[in-house]
């Protein structure tokens, strides 16, 4: 009696199982990589002084380049014509509709600052040979501008400020000591610096201008980041993010005059940024909540929550108030909606949607979401990912999957619309999005777990997700592959050359192959991060060795399984000769080796004709090796 039991149990399970497999199968259109890449992909967002239009960068005519809305959504102008660099637009100016916009070469983040007249005319506010510019924000009485530069020490960016009338650039201060600054108070006395140590531990300093006096205001002792992110609009307190006696970051406040700290704010989570409007009536925060960003906006004269708008399926990622303080634009993004830009009237609570960037071509039904998941690894440690299912996955069927690595060292996969990963997963492939150890978000625990460990514990998360993919009973373990960019770059070539048995296939784009010469050929501006990531990758004078141990190119020939390397001819971080060489040996091993070179990209991807070369011949290497 008791064995017929449990074969009716048995029996029962499977049926159960089987069903809930058949419930969640749906048969979907497939589609093409340019149906995919024709989805707009557009970000950032500054209202013109009238608050009658909107500028932002938009891929719209294949490469970015700036574009203006109407407030009400009614006409979209492109402003410039760019069809080789990309263009990215910085902000109107504030009285006139003259606005600034970057540029770099191909991909080589040499970028200058450009003004583009009324007229259309274009004038290069920077022209420095070699010297990169990054705009650092408009002085509050709105007669000119910021922005840091390395014209004078390729090392380290000084502060200048323009003059709108003359549009002369003169330096306010000269950074010999690799200070990063925050934030410029409105009164314009004072600059508040941030200096890290590791990626543990960092400082907070405040500079007078007038007195031209540089103050340590962050003492401590142990491993504590500090931050400054705004000043309060009367500029008598510095507000800052810091993670003292705690796993995340919180908001803090100190005031200038006294020096006395108090708690604003703190969640479960980390608080990623915190801004004032002009006259600071709100105070906007973004929390990284479990790989999604929680956005609040706060009334600071009731003390009260705006309301924002709810939308299906998508969350708010980012938000910008006007200088009335009337209006304010936002992008909506999920894992099926690219980014979409929206205004909210703060005196009607009503909004608007300004562009529609997904393809008329494709049904969002069609693609999927991703789900929050999280397994064990080896040691029992809970790794957090991203799961992302083929709706057309029929009950008893088994798939093939990949797991991919994001960025970093220290990114995170978060929730968002993702070309590549839609695209694979529309195709057939489960993906897994992993945030290994060492992933931010997560607490300062986790994000140091992998600090002088690289391609050791942090690969062997990668590797237990295939474990969590067996007991999904809709994997077919035999057929996984690798896949990520920059550090997951490295990533896949560490699992290929490190544990050649685990992955079937890998796919590497611009991955370091050789730590001892991409720690040491670092781009110049990142000098004062340099000892940053010698503490946590290695010190390449001093930890010949151990770079050498997690080096793929040094034990290339333990590859064993095809690989895709993609690579960006221009790219200042991790340069050319990593993918040349990885690919040079593999290829004289005799193992399949796919090679695509980009001749006018960086470090990514950014043009559309690119990726459709890239993303394309990623499936088709795939489907071939793979499936």
């Amino acid at each position: 009696m008791l064995k017929k039991m449990i074969i009716l149990v048995f029996f029962m399970s499977v049926f159960i199982f089987m069903t809930c497999q058949k419930s969640s199968y749906k048969k979907v259109k497939q589609y093409s990589i340019e149906q995919f890449i024709d989805i707009t992909s557009i970000f950032g967002s500054s209202f013109s002084p009238d608050e009658k239009d909107v500028l932002f960068t938009s891929d719209r005519s294949g490469i970015y380049n700036a574009y203006i809305i109407s407030v009400d959504g009614s006409n979209i102008r492109q402003m410039t014509h760019s069809d080789s660099s990309s263009i990215f637009a910085v902000s109107f100016f504030p009285k006139d509709k003259r606005f600034l916009f970057a540029s770099d070469q191909n991909g080589n983040e040499i970028y200058h600052l450009y003004l583009r007249n009324e007229d259309g005319s274009v004038e290069d506010l920077t022209p420095y040979e070699n010297a990169r510019a990054v705009f650092r924000g408009w002085c509050y009485d709105e007669r000119s501008f910021f922005f840091e530069c390395n014209k004078r020490n390729p090392k380290y960016m000084d502060i200048y400020e323009v003059d709108i009338e003359t549009l002369q650039p003169r330096m306010i201060f000269q950074n010999d000591a690799g200070y990063y600054p925050r934030a410029i108070s409105n009164d314009k006395i004072f600059i508040a610096f941030f200096k890290p140590t590791t990626g543990h531990n960092s400082d907070m300093y405040l500079y007078s201008l007038e007195t031209s006096q540089m103050k340590h205001i962050s003492p401590h002792e142990g491993d504590i980041n500090y931050a400054p992110v705004d000043f309060s609009v009367d500029s008598k307190s510095l507000y800052y993010l810091t993670d003292e006696d705690s796993e995340f970051d919180y908001l803090k406040r100190y005031d200038i005059n006294t020096g006395k700290t108090e708690k604003i704010f703190e969640a479960n989570w980390d608080i990623m940024y915190t801004y004032f409007s002009r006259n600071g009536k709100y105070r906007v925060m973004g929390i990284n909540n479990d790989a999604r960003t929680e956005i609040r906006v706060e009334n600071e004269q009731i003390g009260e929550l705006v309301k924002l708008p709810k939308l299906q399926d998508a969350d708010i990622t980012s938000v910008n108030i006007s200088k009335s303080e009337n209006l304010l634009t936002f992008y909506v993004n999920g894992s099926r909606s690219p980014n979409n830009l929206y205004v909210y009237n703060f005196k009607t609570k009503k909004h608007h949607k300004l562009t529609q960037s997904i393809s008329p071509d494709i049904d969002t039904e069609d693609l999927v979401d991703a789900n929050i998941v999280r397994y064990p690894s080896f040691d029992g440690l809970e790794i957090p990912a991203l799961l992302y299912k083929p709706h057309n996955i029929k009950a008893g069927e088994q798939a093939p999957a990949l797991v991919n690595v994001h960025g970093g060292p220290g990114g995170q996969a978060r929730i968002g619309y993702r070309v590549l990963i839609q695209y694979l997963v529309n195709h057939g492939y489960v993906v897994i999005d992993v945030n290994n150890r060492g992933s931010s978000g997560y607490g300062k625990t986790f994000f140091k777990l992998d600090d002088l460990k690289h391609g050791e514990e942090d690969l062997s998360d990668c590797v237990e997700a295939k474990k969590y993919l067996a007991s999904l009973g809709y994997v077919d373990t035999s057929r996984v592959g690798i896949i990520g960019g920059s550090y997951g770059g490295y990533m896949v070539l560490a699992a290929l050359t490190f544990r050649p048995n685990e992955f079937a296939v890998g796919i590497d784009m611009f991955g370091i192959s050789n730590w001892v010469r991409t720690l040491k050929s670092i781009p110049p501006w990142w000098e004062a991060m340099k000892e940053l990531l010698y503490k946590e990758m290695g010190d390449p004078d001093k930890d010949l060795d151990y770079l050498y141990s997690i080096s793929p190119l040094f034990h290339a020939e333990n590859i064993q399984n095809p690989l895709m390397v993609l690579q960006g001819a221009n790219d200042p971080r991790v340069l050319k000769i990593e993918s040349d060489e990885i690919v040079k040996v593999v290829k004289e091993k005799g193992v399949p080796i796919e090679y695509v070179l980009f001749d006018d990209e960086g470090h990514g991807f950014v043009k559309k004709e690119n990726k459709i070369k890239g993303y394309k011949a990623i499936l088709t290497f795939l489907n071939q090796r793979l499936k």
